[in-house]
């Protein structure tokens, strides 16, 4: 077999990674590179690949940065077949839909042409198919098992047998347990290569009950303050996690009734879909819908879908807390409540989520005094607070504990998807820990296994 990095090497987006064996070629993750925009120049050249000559694409999960070029390989000729859980296909139309006109705009800017068009996701989604965990796919010399990987509901990590080898692509591990969704599976033990992720190397999370703790501290001081709460957050999983523990501390009287705005159209339809798919969320959650407990709504939240909805939060004294997207401050509606409220100082950011370096709310995380926003100078006076308990990634400490089946079998263990120090400093723990063979690949290597 042959592995070639196409994405996913020395960044934590762009996933997509390329397995040929026996004339056959298949791709794991086709994501879009991320960074300081929503889209990076580097999306809109080339595939390093001929995508007539792909047999199929297999999808960890639903995050842009893990799907967000499958249109654009469908436009340059893929004809074959998509696979994923039935939830990451639901997720991935409504995702894919909403970065089309965001694309639109990026092209402009770049003076490029657009990158794909609706057409082409209604394509997309014709081929694509829903397959359960523990269902093995046969697709010429591969074979394909998908795990449930704990990171957003329906992702999955996947081992693939091909030539008496098994090899692992982990897509994103989440950080168990969540709130909503299942915890991660562990891998076999009989692995012969793993390509894991790395984007929390070197860090620890707060535990569960910690997070939870913090939340409820960020929204008693925004009371005390008198200001608006904004929380940059992605449009799934974040949000709805974020959702379902605010519910918990409304019915259990842990926090003043106060407004509290899920100002974000995709986060209010993304949240339709966990509705739909609710067999995948965990024990607990199951429990409270059982007992009659809408999770995703509560006294004091409003969902404002449309613009004159989000415009009249303006209008809302505070105190108040704004949950929008994006996840990152690079686009959406987060950033008119930025733009309005960074420079109260009675005011606090909330960041939820990873900030890639060059994004606005990597600046703003990273102690910016002034920053540009829809072309404006905005000073901040806001507080910062930061919980990364709430990341769907797993943590370096959990890595490692996941990582543990496979120590006696593993011939090559492959770092994806991180960014320094925290790669490195993952694969010294590694090394110590169970003397593997950590290699951090740069983009486009191809290595025979």
């Amino acid at each position: 077999m042959r592995l070639t990095f196409y994405g996913g090497a020395k960044a934590v987006t762009g996933a997509n990674y390329l397995l040929e064996s026996k004339g056959q070629k298949i791709l794991i993750d086709c994501g879009m590179h991320q960074g300081g925009n929503f889209c990076e120049k580097h999306n809109f050249e080339p595939f390093a690949y001929d995508p007539k000559e792909i047999s199929a694409v297999f999808v960890t999960h639903a995050h842009i940065d893990h799907t967000g070029l499958l249109p654009k390989l469908i436009k340059h000729g893929f004809s074959g077949k998509i696979y994923s859980t039935a939830p990451t296909r639901g997720f991935a139309e409504l995702l894919l839909m909403d970065s089309e006109h965001i694309l639109v705009r990026e092209a402009e800017r770049l003076k490029k042409p657009t990158i794909y068009t609706v057409r082409e996701i209604e394509e997309l989604m014709t081929r694509w198919d829903g397959i359960e965990y523990h269902k093995p796919i046969k697709v010429g010399p591969f074979e394909i098992e998908f795990y449930d990987a704990g990171h957003i509901l329906g992702s999955c990590f996947m081992v693939i047998k091909a030539e008496g080898k098994k090899i692992l692509f982990s897509g994103d591990l989440g950080n168990s347990p969540a709130p909503i969704i299942r915890p991660r599976e562990l891998p076999p033990e009989d692995i012969d290569y793993c390509l894991m992720e790395s984007t929390y190397g070197g860090r620890t999370h707060e535990k569960l009950e910690e997070r939870q703790s913090i939340l409820e501290d960020v929204i008693e001081d925004s009371v005390k303050a008198g200001g608006t709460l904004m929380i940059p957050a992605f449009a799934m999983e974040r949000t709805q996690d974020l959702l379902f523990e605010i519910n918990e501390l409304v019915e259990n009287g842990r926090m003043p009734q106060i407004p509290i705005f899920l100002d974000s159209p995709l986060a209010i339809k993304l949240t339709t879909v966990y509705k739909k798919y609710n067999q995948y969320f965990n024990k607990e959650a199951q429990k409270l819908i059982k007992g009659g407990d809408a999770i995703f709504n509560f006294p004091g939240l409003k969902m404002t879908m449309t613009t004159e909805e989000s415009k009249s939060i303006n209008g809302v004294k505070p105190p108040k807390v704004v949950i929008a997207g994006s996840g990152m401050s690079t686009a959406g509606r987060i950033l008119h409540h930025e733009r309005r409220y960074l420079s109260d100082p009675k005011s606090t950011l909330l960041v939820v989520g990873y900030q890639a370096r060059g994004s606005l709310g990597r600046q703003i995380q990273d102690g910016a005094k002034t920053v540009k926003i829809m072309r404006e100078e905005v000073q901040v006076r806001a507080r910062l607070r930061t919980i990364s308990g709430y990341s769907a990634h797993a943590d370096e400490p959990q890595l490692l504990e996941w990582l543990q089946p496979m120590r006696q079998s593993l011939k090559k263990l492959f770092l994806v998807q991180g960014e320094e120090p925290g790669i490195s400093a993952l694969a010294l723990a590694i090394r110590d820990k169970y003397a593997i063979d950590a290699e951090i690949p740069d983009p486009a290597y191809s290595i025979e296994i």
